[in-house]
């Protein structure tokens, strides 16, 4: 649904870094592992969430409880 806010294998604070690496990489076209590094994601647990999230909250809240 949304970015954790942190890594759930380090712990690592990585929510915050969302919005810029989407706009970045989604959006302007860089290359994803330039945006990473200069974002401070060094280790492959916290780099995996970012290039694995699918921001799926827009679709979900469409739908009501019901």
């Amino acid at each position: 649904m949304i970015i954790p806010v942190r890594c759930w294998s380090c712990g690592k604070p990585i929510g915050h870094l969302w919005e810029e690496f989407d706009q970045r990489v989604h959006k302007k076209g860089e290359d994803a592992k330039k945006v990473m590094d200069e974002l401070g994601l060094t280790r492959y647990c916290c780099r995996a969430q970012m290039l694995g999230h699918v921001d799926l909250i827009d679709t979900a809240a469409k739908f009501k409880r019901g």
